[in-house]
């Protein structure tokens, strides 16, 4: 195990799936509303469509994402859930200048390199190396949107920025998502 691998949560191998989470900075629920969920969702299918990441399965919270990912290859210098972060960040500092400049300081940081900072620092990766690990992932992400501290809707069926409805109605909402039952 080398060094990234014992000190990092966020560390992910290439060709391999995993359960990621991101959160908000300081657990602001940003993603309230769906114009800033809509930047994740086209990020998801811009990486996907130039082959950098397959994305198995995702929800959308208030204030952070699951997905079921494999990355595939690097993007350009920087890792693909990298260009992920960089990009939404870009997006929401865009999307918020036009629409609410004053909540924009809710993200200031001091940094030398960035006066803004959306996605809290080392994001969680669990390898998912086995059918009953995925799946519980998977079943978890799903429900998420119906857990008691959310109760985001009261049939998680229901809940748009989720692939539910893909894996439970076999109806595929987003173009990007592949099988994650063919995987394992």
């Amino acid at each position: 195990m080398n060094y990234q691998e014992k000190h990092r949560k966020s560390y992910i191998r290439i060709g391999e799936i995993y359960f990621w989470t991101a959160t908000i900075n300081n657990w602001m629920k940003l993603l309230m509303s769906d114009q800033y969920k809509d930047i994740i969702i086209s990020s998801f299918r811009y990486l996907s469509n130039a082959g950098k990441i397959d994305v198995f399965a995702f929800v959308i919270m208030p204030n952070h994402i699951h997905v079921i990912w494999r990355i595939n290859a690097m993007n350009g210098k920087e890792t693909a859930q990298g260009s992920f972060l960089k990009y939404t960040a870009h997006e929401f500092r865009k999307l918020l200048l036009r629409e609410d400049p004053a909540m924009l300081s809710l993200y200031t940081v001091g940094a030398s390199n960035k006066l803004h900072e959306f996605w809290q620092r080392d994001p969680l990766a669990i390898h998912l190396y086995s059918r009953e690990v995925a799946y519980q992932k998977l079943d978890y992400l799903h429900r998420n949107p119906t857990a008691k501290h959310w109760q985001l809707t009261n049939d998680y069926l229901s809940y748009t920025y989720s692939s539910v409805r893909f894996y439970e109605l076999d109806i595929k909402e987003y173009d990007f998502l592949k099988d994650l039952r063919e995987e394992f």
